[in-house]
């Protein structure tokens, strides 16, 4: 890296370890713990790149960066906080942040957008910034690294027109995301319609997004409006072929609509089998959004705890608290239902609790008493493999209705029964083929013809002792 690096932070130890991280990276460095001082380098004329906290003694990281950016449009700014919120990340972004990243930070992931910053001629321009009576009450609650990733993407697709897909188990928030990325984007004064994937059919969809003239048929979706099509991958192919004859139409294309889809699903998938079309999907995954489980963001459960006892307070329920250790017990449990499941239970706690404060014995006797569901990506265990078979393809035929799937069914459910074993098999004798052929009972030749046809990537390992 060549450069010099402006790196403000109250923090003395972070500044020190910034410094000598930059230098040894080849880049200047000029540090300090005061936004004012900050503020006359870039006036100066100082720096190529700034690393900047948000709160500091005697001002706002954030609240400079419209005047470094009106006084300086080329510096690039890398925000780093504490405030692990959507909002700081949202604010980065609109403010005109090169980047941003949540304390603590990776210090190899940082050196690195501090070099891409100094070694690009463009950066975002800023957008308009967000009225702040709009980020008091965001559904969106975390500030787990997880969490963080879907902040700095949502940041960046704001205030886009671009179609979105967002996938993620059942009870992640799916439909609270959609909605954060209308009511923060530069649509949030247009209509929000939500569409049941799972109950449209063609006519429904044709007066949703068309509008119909018929008697008792729903409004229309207003000009400019969001669309959230709710669980797309449980549309029928009839509605799908509709939906994009529909998206295609010069009707639909004057109104402007963004689409915003969500779906449990893996899409990839139903669309290899046959049961999602292909087309449609790469017209709605134009901005892919993953909300990772709760399972992948536990450290975020005593936040959420909280909220969710402060929003039944606000409903009406009884005002409680959780004592440090109730939050632990909840922290190791399973959350098969995710987000909402942990909501449901929080109401519970408010509810039966017969003390203000609910105890961790409470929290104990309570988790035991939840229903035993496995998470959707955990395997029926003890379930026989012709059995997780045959419910696979009776859930293949029953999603196409009273319709048949695309021909090629035999060599499609072969292939993916066949792939795993062949790759798994290999990885148990580490790329030795003469091995995995004999414990297959194939032909050496033929596991080498599968191989290729199933474009398996082997790889020899040594043994490790």
């Amino acid at each position: 890296m060549d450069g010099t690096v402006l790196v403000a932070d109250d923090d003395r130890t972070i500044r020190t370890v910034l410094t000598q991280a930059l230098t040894r990276a080849g880049c200047k460095v000029r540090s300090t713990g005061s936004a004012s001082t900050l503020w006359r380098w870039v006036e100066e004329g100082e720096g190529d790149a700034i690393v900047s906290d948000v709160m500091m003694p005697d001002g706002n990281g954030l609240e400079m960066l419209p005047s470094i950016k009106r006084k300086r449009p080329d510096l690039p700014v890398i925000v780093i906080s504490a405030q692990n919120t959507v909002m700081t990340a949202i604010k980065a972004s609109e403010s005109g942040a090169f980047d941003y990243l949540p304390k603590p930070f990776d210090l190899k992931d940082l050196l690195s957008k501090v070099n891409k910053a100094l070694s690009q001629s463009n950066h975002p321009s800023p957008g308009s910034a967000l009225a702040a009576e709009r980020g008091q009450n965001l559904p969106l609650i975390g500030s787990s690294q997880p969490m963080q990733d879907v902040y700095r993407l949502l940041a960046r697709v704001l205030n886009t027109d671009l179609n979105v897909l967002i996938t993620g188990e059942s009870g992640t928030g799916k439909s609270l995301l959609a909605k954060t990325l209308h009511e923060l984007g530069h649509r949030s004064h247009e209509g929000f319609v939500t569409i049941s994937a799972s109950t449209a059919t063609p006519a429904s969809l044709e007066n949703i997004i068309l509008g119909s003239e018929r008697e008792g048929a729903q409004e229309a979706a207003p000009a400019n409006a969001t669309l959230y099509l709710d669980e797309i991958a449980e549309m029928s192919p009839e509605a799908q072929l509709h939906l994009l004859d529909l998206l295609q139409s010069q009707g639909v294309r004057s109104k402007n609509f963004r689409i915003i889809s969500s779906t449990r699903q893996e899409l990839v998938n139903l669309v290899n089998e046959g049961i999602f079309r292909e087309d449609l999907f790469y017209r709605l995954n134009v901005m892919p959004m993953s909300l990772p489980p709760l399972r992948e963001r536990l450290d975020d459960i005593a936040e959420l705890t909280q909220h969710f006892l402060r929003r039944a307070a606000e409903q009406g329920m009884p005002n409680k608290s959780i004592s440090k250790s109730a939050l632990e017990k909840m922290r190791l449990a399973l959350w098969a239902g995710n987000v909402r499941e942990l909501e449901n239970f929080v109401q519970q706690l408010v509810v039966l609790s017969p003390y203000d404060e609910i105890s961790g014995d409470f929290v104990e006797q309570k988790l035991k008493q939840l229903p035993k569901i496995k998470s959707e990506s955990e395997p029926l265990s003890g379930e026989k493999l012709s059995s997780a078979v045959e419910a696979h393809i009776r859930r293949y035929f029953d999603l196409h209705g009273d319709a048949l799937p695309p021909p090629g069914l035999y060599n499609r459910i072969l292939r993916e029964v066949e792939l795993p074993l062949i790759a798994l098999t290999l990885s148990a004798t580490r790329g030795n083929q003469i091995k995995a052929a004999e414990l297959l009972g194939l032909n050496r030749n033929t596991l080498r013809k599968k191989i290729g046809n199933l474009d398996i990537q082997v790889t020899r390992t040594k043994k490790m002792m």
